[in-house]
């Protein structure tokens, strides 16, 4: 659990600001008018802090201590239910709405993603719905992530490196990366997985655990996903049968 680490958490904001993915997933729980709102896999809860609204509950969950650390201390931080694990810790059919975000989907492996989404569907009230993202694996993206650099980050200077591989048979890549962190010569060497699947393949994998996709977007402006290289990211809504 690479993000379970102080120093990390501490620039994970800055890597992963608000921005148009955050407005699209405040504007759907606006739209859909939901009052249990849970985001499974909140990080640092910047986006989860920003759901919080009088009529409504939200709870947020992550398997990081670090990360859930930075998470209560936010503005609004007391008003939001912090748990530490995963989507077996929703209760059943106490959910309206249930959102991943930054990728979340991706990092669930093989038999866990199958699990998770049985959690979550149980979790969901009839009508309720679940909304992430994912990445095309036709766009290939993991060609582009290995990389050297020094960055300015909130926390001093970084010298960062990572090594992706190509993804296995089960659409997997292993991400390899090293941290140096000048300010105090902290070091930190990090490996994590991220599984690709095809947009079929998650249809097909909400649809077993009664979850029909009723919207699958190339963007976050909610224009359709038809496939191919140009279209890396799938943005898939789906709503309790």
């Amino acid at each position: 659990m690479i993000y379970n680490n102080s120093h990390l958490a501490a620039i994970y904001d800055a890597d992963n600001p608000d921005g148009e993915d955050h407005d699209f997933f405040r504007a759907k729980a606006e739209e859909l008018t939901a009052l249990r709102i849970v985001d499974l896999g909140c990080g640092t809860g910047l986006l989860t802090t920003t759901l919080v609204s009088p009529d409504r509950s939200v709870v947020g969950i992550d398997p990081a201590d670090a990360m859930l650390d930075v998470a209560r201390a936010r503005p609004d931080g007391q008003q939001v239910e912090w748990l530490q694990g995963t989507a077996e810790l929703i209760q059943p059919a106490s959910v309206d709405l249930a959102i991943m975000s930054g990728n979340v989907a991706m990092h669930i492996l093989s038999d866990e993603w199958h699990k998770t989404l049985g959690h979550i569907s149980k979790g969901l009230l009839k009508g309720g719905n679940l909304i992430f993202e994912s990445r095309n694996p036709d766009a290939e993206a993991w060609k582009n992530w290995s990389h050297q650099v020094t960055r300015e980050t909130p926390i001093g200077l970084l010298q960062e490196s990572e090594e992706t591989t190509e993804p296995d048979e089960h659409g997997i890549v292993t991400m390899k990366c090293h941290y140096r962190f000048l300010e105090d010569n902290y070091e930190l060497d990090t490996q994590q997985k991220l599984q690709f699947r095809s947009h079929q393949q998650i249809v097909e994998d909400l649809e077993a655990v009664g979850l029909v996709v009723t919207a699958s977007y190339k963007n976050w402006h909610r224009e359709d996903f038809t496939g191919g290289l140009e279209q890396p990211l799938m943005v898939f809504a789906a709503e309790k049968e």
